[in-house]
């Protein structure tokens, strides 16, 4: 498998490339091989397999995580159509608390974007009939389940759908705020969170 790994500005959250083997059919790729994610610094065993399909362009899905003992690594990729991927560090006692990330995940880039637990991850659909796939560590747990509100001004994300556009569910409406959010992780050395 030929991957490519980079970290982004919160260098704990990663964008993958893989490559695609094209020919008169279309073509075939890897998406995922545990050996080498595993060289590549991601060493993660995953469990369960979501996929996501959002019929409008601005439909906003997050911010979302899950607590202990059900927090998740998420590796996400696209298959059809586009999204502005969004990591929210939530780790007390982080440098980098309450900082985010935010990337393009789209079918035609065709790359992927690793999120370790402690991040709150969520995403705004750029096209309509968008595909998502995602990856994750610990299988869902509705009694685990947390978020962050999406246009929380604290987090002063730069979302591309205006709140006028944004569509998100009745949940994802209510969320809390950053400094409305109980200490649910803390940082420790690379390496050491959990």
């Amino acid at each position: 498998m030929s991957l490519l790994c980079e970290g982004l500005a919160l260098p704990e959250v990663k964008i993958i490339n893989v490559s695609q083997h094209r020919d008169a059919r279309g073509f075939f790729s890897e998406t995922y091989n545990k050996h080498a994610f595993s060289n590549a610094g991601i060493n993660v065993e995953f469990l369960q397999d979501n996929h996501t399909m959002s019929r409008q362009r601005g439909t906003i899905r997050g911010l979302h995580f899950q607590i202990a003992p059900f927090a998740q690594d998420k590796l996400v990729r696209v298959a059809r159509g586009a999204i502005f991927d969004v990591a929210v560090d939530v780790r007390a006692g982080s440098p980098t608390y309450g900082k985010h990330v935010f990337a393009i995940i789209s079918a035609e880039a065709w790359n992927q974007i690793y999120i370790p637990i402690g991040f709150a991850h969520g995403f705004a659909t750029l096209e309509p009939d968008t595909e998502v796939i995602y990856k994750v560590s610990a299988m869902y747990s509705p009694e685990h389940d947390r978020g962050l509100i999406w246009n929380d001004p604290q987090v002063a994300i730069d979302w591309p759908i205006s709140e006028v556009e944004a569509i998100l569910s009745d949940k994802d409406k209510r969320q809390p705020t950053l400094s409305q959010l109980p200490t649910y992780f803390s940082y420790a050395p690379r390496g050491k969170e959990r």
